[in-house]
């Protein structure tokens, strides 16, 4: 009997990102895969024309508009309602991350040894060198999440997050921005669930390129550690 063949939902969260969107698609589009892809973007109320080139993708992708900005979160969370695949990744808009190492964060789903895999930064993959105190904050955060969940990740804040869907759908997700990261961190590593690292590339922007998350959102980070250690 034939095996059926897996799927990968790409989720796509997008805010002001119309010179980055394109490009982009087409790396994900092109990069390739041992699963059939499904391409889910939302535009969270971009300002800067994103929304018009995005309405004009046709059957490329499944594009969902939200009115207004609402934060990455909740992108995500009404991205993941549209996700058919078995396998999720998140991807941000903005080339920091690169599509083209999908293949090797699969792997260890794939082989069945995970039911979640990191992206790390910090694991040897070639990156940019830019902000130290950008650098910092991972660092001290990602020290935070193992002390209190008692693991050892290199790092928590990365995008690069894949799930089989089955468990990130049994997850309540309650985080409307950036907070995600850690909301999620902390509710997988309570579930016992099996998460591996792999290293990837990095090519980080800085403020003046359109990088949007600040040091106000590192507040949410410590928040959502906190809360949900206590609460779920």
């Amino acid at each position: 009997m034939p095996t059926m063949q897996r799927t990968l939902s790409i989720l796509i969260p997008v805010y002001n990102e119309k010179s980055t969107v394109l490009e982009l698609l087409r790396r994900v589009e092109s990069v390739p895969l041992p699963v059939a892809k499904q391409i889910v973007i939302v535009d969270d109320g971009s300002t800067d024309g994103t929304r018009e080139i995005l309405q004009g993708l046709g059957d490329r992708a499944i594009v969902i508009l939200h009115e207004r900005n609402r934060g990455k979160g909740a992108a995500l969370r009404t991205a993941l309602a549209r996700a058919t695949g078995d396998i999720v990744i998140v991807q941000d808009a903005d080339l920091e991350y690169d599509p083209a190492d999908y293949p090797g964060l699969l792997v260890p789903i794939l082989d069945g040894r995970a039911d979640v895999v990191y992206g790390s930064r910090f694991l040897g993959g070639p990156h940019r060198v830019l902000l130290f105190w950008h650098y910092f904050g991972n660092v001290i955060f990602t020290l935070i999440t193992n002390v209190l969940y008692n693991i050892n990740l290199t790092d928590m804040g990365t995008c690069f997050k894949v799930f089989l869907t089955e468990k990130i759908k049994a997850i309540p997700l309650e985080s409307e921005r950036f907070g995600f990261e850690a909301e999620i961190t902390a509710k997988i590593c309570k579930r016992h669930l099996r998460i591996y690292e792999v290293p990837i590339s990095y090519s980080g922007r800085t403020y003046s390129e359109g990088k949007k998350i600040t040091w106000k959102d590192g507040f949410s980070y410590l928040f959502c550690l906190l809360r949900y250690r206590v609460l779920d």
